[in-house]
């Protein structure tokens, strides 16, 4: 077998989620292996010794341990889509949304997520921050524009959609209550999209020695 690029994820992360969208959107075959955060195997930190996910080993050995450069390396081998052309905007400007949603956003997503981490934060303040953010991004969309970038889905709404995934999770009455219904009309139609659910079965987690499954089709690597 063709030596195939080797993913190292971990199911719920979303920096690990808008990877996987990526890559099988692209219909980039890849060896994807399954970690456990709080028992790193020794494959990943040989990859990229920070330890985090996702991590893409290329067949040459080029390793990419960013997950938008992991997005940005698989619609370069095939963007069938146009997730870097969107209808409307550039993708320089849909890499400045992201850069919020990674910097200010996952800030406040994770103290309001994990308070107990942050005994320190105004958890008040985060969330006003995160619900600014969340606000700006609802007055986007109109009628003709259900997507962050125009009439389609592109590169800005796969990499973000995983994070307000999540803050929605938090408290979901508390979500369904809010007035954005352009945005939560966009986050439930992304989590019933099939590709959504591709990505994401469950897996046994990988040990070090052994074969991970094929993605993005889940079956082993011998099949």
């Amino acid at each position: 077998m063709t030596a195939l690029p080797v993913l190292y994820s971990f199911r719920r992360c979303p920096y690990a989620v808008r990877a996987r969208l990526a890559l099988a959107v692209s219909g980039q075959a890849c060896e994807l292996r399954e970690v456990v955060l709080k028992n790193k195997p020794q494959g990943l930190l040989q990859a990229s010794p920070k330890g985090t996910v996702p991590v893409l080993v290329l067949p040459g050995g080029q390793v990419l341990d960013q997950s938008l450069d992991i997005m940005l390396w698989a619609l370069a081998q095939h963007d069938p889509e146009g997730w870097v052309t969107p209808s409307h905007g550039t993708l320089p400007e849909m890499l400045t949304l992201i850069a919020e949603c990674d910097s200010a956003f996952k800030q406040a997503l994770d103290r309001c997520k994990y308070p107990s981490r942050y005994p320190d934060a105004d958890i008040g303040a985060e969330r006003a921050r995160a619900v600014a953010w969340l606000g700006a991004l609802e007055a986007r969309f109109s009628p003709d524009q259900p997507c962050l970038f125009g009439t389609h889905v592109a590169l800005a709404d796969m990499a973000i959609a995983p994070f307000v995934r999540q803050f929605a999770g938090i408290d979901a009455d508390w979500w369904a209550a809010q007035p954005w219904p352009r945005l939560q009309a966009w986050l439930a139609r992304w989590q019933a999209s099939a590709l959504f659910a591709s990505v994401m079965h469950k897996l046994p987690a990988w040990v070090d020695g052994t074969d991970g499954v094929r993605f993005p089709h889940t079956a082993t690597l011998a099949d």
